[in-house]
């Protein structure tokens, strides 16, 4: 008598479970590349965006995948099962679903650690990369060598089999990278399109196998996390958080004090990037010092100056510019149009005569040549940089839109007694403007302003005699005593060289190591 067993195994060779197999292969590849993307994300509010991040990510997707090739062919010549398979995913999709919820605090924790071991930002990137997503990816690894031993019919179709299952993954890895930059990262944050990508996962490896029930807890577990509120993604016990965002480019956050001042946070917190004053324009930061430069200006002194704030934020200087020279034409240029709308709302960005663009600051340069007596770059912030806003073509392209007797005033951030940045640009600098044409107004610690004129007219000399408001006569009359010539030291770069994330990240180790000393 043969007895017969029912499992949930479908036929070695049935269209059911080619189909299926297929479905996995694909899902796979959208979930690969597109927690890749989401990765690099993640990792950006604490280290950056900059190339040695994003080397790091795919350096780790790459090693993970190639350990969980290996090992997925080992695994399926053992178990060469579709529950097997289908179990290899499921427990991928949960340790997916993790990542988002072990990141912040992972990830808060080894920066506190890698700055008092004196670690820079690619050791710090590389161990939270790995940690993170490295496991579940060196999973999702082992799929494509599995789903081509159960799919092959007979040796001689091998070459037919793993190409069109390669096929299929490399159209879900397409599929994947656009869905997360275009679509989820921007609708509905980070944290949830690990959650998707997840649940996509789980879903699809629950027709493989015996113990369905177990994938359906995981993926209702994984909507409801969907479902819940995002919530406040960093805290802060100083202020209340009245307004937070993750955008397209970045996570934004404003707060809120006891004296309702406003200000906006920009990716880690480390540093503050508009502040909004009730019944006041002036700061108290280095906000002040860029008020008072666009005075050497020859330009300035006109009733209806032209101004260009490149890297806009919130608009906290472009407010500041309509008060005390109400009929200024601004140009507010921020690549991040939410940013934009944040400072409209929360701080009183109603200037009359100011224009905003959602534009990057080198791309609104080029085509918009209609020359400005002042332009403001305020575009950087620690850890990223865009390099391209450093070389030696930035600044020839910014040297090119001034007026006659122009200004260019560049706000570069820094760590104390960190000037290899400041060094870097000022040379940069120079090569464009002059030998003589580029000045330092070290005005906080953390913030030096560098000014490079077209004016004949010593800067100081301009400060001194100029017709400032009443309110900013004090504040002028300070920066002249601070104004010196820009330091030197450093090496221009170039479009072609420019490795000013290295030059930040070593900067950053060095002053972690001293501090540590």
């Amino acid at each position: 008598m043969i007895c017969c067993v029912s499992t949930s195994e479908t036929p070695a060779h049935s269209p059911r479970r080619g189909f299926l197999l297929e479905a996995i292969v694909f899902t796979v590849g959208l979930g690969t590349l597109g927690a890749e993307i989401a990765a690099a994300r993640l990792l950006a509010p604490w280290f950056g965006a900059s190339t040695v991040v994003w080397a790091n990510t795919i350096a780790t997707v790459l090693v993970a995948l190639s350990i969980g090739y290996a090992l997925g062919g080992r695994w399926a010549d053992r178990d060469p099962s579709i529950g097997g398979l289908s179990r290899i995913v499921l427990i991928a999709s949960a340790l997916l679903a993790a990542v988002p919820f072990v990141s912040d605090p992972f990830l808060r924790a080894s920066v506190t650690a890698f700055d008092k071991l004196s670690l820079s930002t690619f050791v710090g990137s590389l161990v939270g990369v790995t940690v993170l997503v490295a496991v579940p990816l060196l999973l999702l690894g082992m799929v494509s060598p599995y789903a081509v031993r159960l799919k092959l019919d007979r040796v001689a179709d091998t070459g037919k089999t793993a190409g069109r299952l390669s096929a299929i993954a490399t159209v879900g890895s397409l599929v994947g990278t656009f869905s997360a930059a275009l679509l989820l990262i921007p609708m509905v944050g980070t944290r949830r399109t690990f959650l998707v990508y997840a649940l996509l996962l789980t879903l699809v490896a629950l027709p493989g196998l015996r113990r369905r029930w177990v994938a359906v807890i995981v993926a209702v577990a994984i909507g409801a996390l969907i479902a819940l509120p995002a919530g406040t993604l960093k805290a802060s016990s100083a202020s209340q958080v009245i307004h937070e965002q993750e955008t397209e480019y970045q996570y934004a956050r404003v707060l809120q004090d006891s004296a309702g001042v406003r200000t906006l946070e920009l990716n880690e917190g480390l540093a503050i990037h508009s502040i909004y004053r009730p019944g006041s324009y002036l700061t108290g930061m280095y906000y002040d010092s860029l008020l008072s430069l666009p005075y050497a200006s020859d330009g300035f002194s006109r009733p209806d100056p032209k101004v260009a704030v490149l890297g806009n934020a919130a608009g906290t200087l472009a407010r500041g510019i309509g008060h005390y020279v109400p009929q200024a034409q601004i140009s507010g240029v921020e690549i991040d149009p939410v940013v934009t709308e944040i400072g409209r709302k929360y701080f009183d960005m109603s200037t009359p005569h100011l224009t905003t663009y959602a534009d990057d600051a080198r791309p609104w340069l080029r085509k918009h040549t209609e020359r400005q007596d002042v332009i403001v770059i305020d575009a950087y912030r620690q850890p990223y940089i865009p390099f391209y806003l450093t070389t030696v073509e930035f600044f020839s392209l910014v040297k090119s839109r001034l007026a006659p007797g122009g200004v260019v005033a560049v706000n570069v951030g820094h760590p104390v007694d960190s000037p290899d940045l400041e060094k870097t640009l000022a040379a940069t600098m120079r090569s464009v403007f002059g030998d003589e044409q580029v000045y330092r107004d070290p005005a906080e610690p953390t913030n030096t302003m560098l000014l490079g004129t077209t004016s004949a007219a010593n800067p100081a000399a301009q400060l001194r005699g100029c017709n400032a408001p009443t309110e900013l006569k004090p504040v002028v009359a300070e920066t002249p005593a601070r104004l010196q010539p820009a330091l030197r030291g450093g090496r221009p770069y170039t479009d072609d060289v420019a490795p000013v994330e290295w030059l930040v990240d070593l900067s950053l180790a060095d002053v972690a190591s001293t501090a540590e000393r």
